[in-house]
């Protein structure tokens, strides 16, 4: 097991330490841990502080991760996805129509081919074509595959081990800009909703 850091945490005699990427808490002398949920119960409904903190961890991991995603940006591109797709998913299939309806949008998709091989080929020309963006697309939406291009080295096992971290295990997944995980395939007026409660 690998610790990540060990931060103090707001509540005396408590620390909070991130191992392997999951949340666990220690005295001051390190000599006990313990996992779990720790709640602010002083709000209605009670707050989930190390959710909240799990999330915060997911979206650094993913803005650090961004190089290893397809970037599109829709209008101002001010609101922000970020997803984990698989081209020979249906849903995620379905979820690129409803992204076509959303504006004001950045939204960063990790290929994460783990359905079949031709998963992986499909997955591996998208990404080294030359406007990756564009090609998703075409092969999302209009079922086109990307032109012959060359080969190129792949981010898909830095992907997996991202998404092994975050246990994700199905595709699609989608995660908002403050980190919560809201699923699989949602449609237009549901992401919409979603970004309306990002604070």
């Amino acid at each position: 097991m690998v610790i990540e850091s060990v931060t103090r945490s707001p509540f005396a005699g408590l620390y909070e330490v991130v191992l392997d990427g999951e949340i666990v808490y220690t005295d001051e002398r390190a000599e006990y841990f313990f996992g779990g949920n720790i709640y602010d119960i002083r709000t209605l409904p009670p707050r989930n502080l190390t959710q909240e903190r799990t999330n915060q961890l997911a979206v650094k991991s993913f803005i650090e991760a961004r190089d290893f995603a397809i970037k599109r940006v829709k209008g101002n591109g001010a609101r922000t996805l970020f997803t984990f797709e698989d081209p020979n998913c249906g849903y995620c299939k379905a979820l690129q129509g409803e992204l076509t309806k959303i504006d004001n949008v950045t939204i960063y998709t990790f290929l994460m081919p783990i359905l079949s091989q031709d998963s992986v080929d499909k997955s591996l020309a998208v990404w080294c074509a030359k406007d990756r963006a564009g090609a998703w697309e075409e092969l999302m939406l209009r079922g086109i595959m990307p032109e012959s291009a060359k080969s190129c080295a792949s981010p898909f096992n830095r992907v997996a081990a991202l998404a092994r971290r975050y246990q994700i295990t199905a595709t699609p997944a989608i995660f908002l800009s403050d980190g919560r995980h809201i699923g699989g395939m949602r449609s237009a007026a549901d992401l919409e909703k979603a970004f309306a409660s990002v604070k």
